[in-house]
């Protein structure tokens, strides 16, 4: 009956001991899963602003504006304007 009770308590200890290992397990998956989302939304926010940004650098009137001053660029006379037509 002795070696029953002593053989009953080490299960109990050791599914303890599986309880509490797993438990700690879950809350540092838990852990870790919060700070990436806190990652992903830094990442969305920095994304959205790099969209921001690149429209802001391709909006027709800067690139129009650039061409004009450093580039001496200039738009064509209509006379200067040659149309192509596709083959059939």
């Amino acid at each position: 009956m002795a070696r029953l009770n002593l053989i009953l308590l080490l299960i109990a200890v050791g599914c303890g001991l599986a309880t509490v290992n797993a438990n700690h397990r879950a809350r540092k998956l838990f852990s870790g899963l919060d700070k990436e989302q806190q990652r992903m939304r830094a990442l969305d926010v920095e994304w959205g602003q790099l969209q921001l940004e690149q429209s802001t650098w391709a909006a027709h009137a800067r690139i129009e504006k650039i061409a004009k001053e450093r580039l001496q660029m200039k738009a064509p006379q209509p006379a200067q304007i040659i149309a192509l037509e596709p083959k059939p």
